[in-house]
């Protein structure tokens, strides 16, 4: 039986005007889950656009210059229950510009749903955004191949397009696909079964999404305490408190344990692990706690504890997957900030090993510009050593940002290899 409060976060992606917003208004409108004044406000703005009935995709495109254009250009973030589950949905945009958004979005995701015109089939947009969730290896994806009231509901035109998709997904890293033919304008196949579609056999997307098995994709064996901070409370009772607040990033830390704090290397026992006025025997993955050590050791913001038996890596050189984000492409040898769990340095791009070409995912070692979307393989050089674990065994401790000192903007996510 499932947990009725198990939780699962799905992103949409899609190129634009492929119905990702129609689609998540359909959800949220067939499985009753938008409120009376919200249904209200929406019916109202869809009359003064003149539209005959109730203008779905308004339910996301919440911001006034995607409902000035038609066109969702941020992440848009919806949460609804059904009996059996409860969503966050991360409603990305189609731009190719925005692609950074579906990056953000799809960061946390457990199911990935992308969705593709049934007149156009798989174009670009679609290539880069399964790449980018089997690049992020979220263990579903979910293929909607919407507007098929357009296509005139036909099992051949649906069936190409499941072709043309495996073809592309062959050469990813991808566990579990599943195809779902749909028209979310009119509902079928989203919420209900399609009367219009007889030939297809599965299940509607909600009833997928609701009887999917979602494995938790933290790491529960490698125990990783980046510390956020140092506790020194001045008050009578506390004098002797020195306390190390942070999130597990990863494993279960117990009281007793021998741990050894990074990069230092020096070695102790966890004394006591402390959640609010509260003592607990352990600690796991993503607990917010402070951690208290029987040995008086320096540590500060960015250093690791960890145990001493399973201690990461320490490197200066890293190899990185990188998405670039930024409007402006990467300066040669450039220093940026990277972020690593709690942990900043300064950075530079060594060096550009090969980028991906979305069309024909072959990869290219002649090209070392890295311009915005560009998906590339990099080496990384960081001022003092990071404490990294490979992405595909620890999603937290195995992603990094890079960030323009200059502009303090995000230019790049990356994952370790």
């Amino acid at each position: 039986m499932l947990d009725n409060n198990q939780l699962l976060r799905f992103t949409t992606a899609g190129s634009v005007d492929d119905g990702k917003s129609t689609l998540i208004g359909r959800l949220l409108y067939d499985s009753k889950s938008i409120f009376e004044d919200q249904l209200e406000a929406i019916e109202n703005t869809s009359k003064k656009k003149g539209h005959e009935g109730v203008d779905l995709a308004l339910f996301t495109d919440g911001l006034r210059d995607e409902r000035e254009q038609g066109i969702t250009i941020d992440v848009a973030y919806r949460y609804f229950t059904t009996p059996k589950r409860k969503f966050i949905i991360a409603d990305t945009p189609g731009h190719i510009q925005y692609t950074r958004n579906m990056v953000t979005g799809a960061s946390t995701a457990n199911v990935a749903t992308i969705l593709i015109d049934a007149r156009h089939g798989v174009i670009e947009q679609t290539k880069r955004h399964a790449f980018i969730a089997s690049l992020l290896q979220i263990p579903h994806i979910i293929v909607c191949v919407n507007k098929m009231d357009l296509v005139d509901f036909s099992e051949e035109v649906f069936n190409n397009i499941v072709s043309e998709f495996e073809e592309v997904s062959s050469k990813m890293l991808v566990k579990d696909v599943r195809f779902i033919p749909m028209s979310a304008l009119l509902g079928d196949n989203v919420v209900n079964k399609s009367e219009n579609m007889p030939w297809y056999q599965g299940a509607p997307m909600l009833h997928t999404l609701e009887t999917m098995h979602i494995s938790s994709d933290i790491n529960k064996v490698d125990a990783r305490f980046p510390v956020q901070t140092v506790i020194r409370p001045q008050r009578d009772g506390f004098i002797d408190y020195r306390g190390y607040a942070g999130r597990v990033a990863s494993g279960i830390l117990r009281t007793g344990d021998e741990v050894t704090v990074m990069p230092s290397g020096f070695t102790s026992k966890v004394k006591s692990i402390n959640l609010h006025d509260k003592e607990l025997e352990e600690a796991y993955a993503p607990m917010s706690v402070s951690i208290t050590l029987e040995d008086d050791i320096d540590i500060s913001r960015g250093d690791m504890i960890v145990r001493s038996n399973n201690k990461p890596e320490p490197s200066q050189d890293i190899e990185v997957m990188l998405c670039w984000l930024n409007n402006s492409a990467a300066k040669p040898r450039a220093k940026y900030t990277i972020k690593h769990t709690s942990n900043d340095q300064k950075a530079m791009i060594k060096e550009v090993v090969y980028k991906y070409d979305i069309n024909t995912l072959e990869r290219n070692s002649d090209d070392t510009d890295l311009a915005m979307n560009d998906i590339a393989k990099v080496k990384i050089r960081t001022t003092k050593p990071l404490m990294i674990d490979a992405y595909r065994e620890n999603r937290t401790t195995g992603s990094i940002i890079l960030v323009d000192d200059a502009t303090n903007e995000t230019v790049a996510a990356g994952m370790i290899v």
